[in-house]
């Protein structure tokens, strides 16, 4: 099977360093599997999107010499796909509504389990939906972080795959894609290594493929906090990309031997000395 790996960004804000490191260490992964990179724009989530920002990003790659083997996919002209997937998994009984608040919860820290609710069904406002959770470890080996193990039950609980609102939760959509996309190996952030289990086990549940797994160590801040465009960390420059682009590198641990050039070249010397198995695993500051 031809690799395929992919970069989906959320369109919160515009591409900084830590987006950046993810883009670049899924993009050598899969150019030296000899494979395709795909992109995907993860916009389902309306409230949290900030106007443009899915355009700047995908504006900003190329000039990063991180060129995609195709078309983005966006995920906002995908809710048809996943009103079936939803409907497979309501028909075998494997989600259920809930009206359960965030605080009702507490009492439970914070985690919904074994389909019970603490709150009555109010017929005046809409449920979200639910995974029904049974008592499972989920386990995997991640090709950067080792072995993985989760007793989903306990960690993740029932967990909410279409909210009130009606917008359809990150774990849903994502394995959805990845599966249509053809996905072999997700090249992310450790801060989504938490969320793998579920993603797992939901495709389990819809007799979807899942592919391999790499977890890549977190840019963090002067703070020791996770650069995110949540915490406004700082834009990376593509009319000026070679800075961004060798600091990227040296996060990774990456070598290269190109010292003039454009990003392309940077990246095709940077290619020739890859070598997935060096990548670091332990979070650090941002360079």
């Amino acid at each position: 099977m031809t690799y395929r790996g992919r970069f989906a960004p959320s369109p919160t804000g515009l591409l900084h360093f830590g987006s950046l490191v993810a883009a670049v260490g899924s993009w050598l992964c899969a150019r030296h599997a000899g494979g395709q990179w795909l992109l995907r724009v993860e916009d389902i989530d309306p409230p949290r999107e900030v106007a443009g920002s899915a355009q700047a990003i995908l504006a900003a790659l190329p000039a990063f010499g991180l060129v995609a083997d195709g078309p983005a996919l966006f995920q906002s002209q995908r809710r048809a796909t996943y009103d079936v997937a939803f409907e497979r998994l309501r028909a075998a009984d494997l989600v259920f509504p809930c009206w359960c608040s965030r605080a009702q919860l507490a009492a439970e820290d914070g985690i919904h389990r074994n389909g019970r609710c603490v709150a009555s069904p109010d017929p005046e406002r809409p449920p979200a939906w639910r995974m029904r959770v049974p008592d499972v470890v989920v386990a995997f080996d991640d090709a950067l972080q080792g072995p993985q193990r989760q007793n989903l039950r306990e960690v993740a609980g029932d967990f909410v795959i279409r909210r009130v609102e009606g917008y359809y939760a990150y774990q849903l959509a994502c394995v959805v894609d990845d599966a249509f996309q053809g996905i072999t190996e997700v090249v992310r952030g450790t801060d989504l290594l938490d969320s793998t289990p579920r993603q797992i086990w939901l495709q389990r549940c819809l007799g979807l493929p899942t592919p391999a797994y790499r977890h890549l160590p977190l840019a963090l801040d002067a703070e020791g906090r996770k650069l995110s465009k949540s915490a406004q960390a700082h834009p990376v420059d593509p009319a000026d990309p070679l800075p961004a682009l060798r600091r990227a590198l040296a996060f990774l641990d990456v070598q290269t031997s190109a010292a003039t050039g454009d990003a392309p070249a940077l990246l095709a010397s940077a290619l020739e000395r890859f070598d997935p198995a060096r990548l670091p695993r332990l979070a650090a500051r941002a360079v």
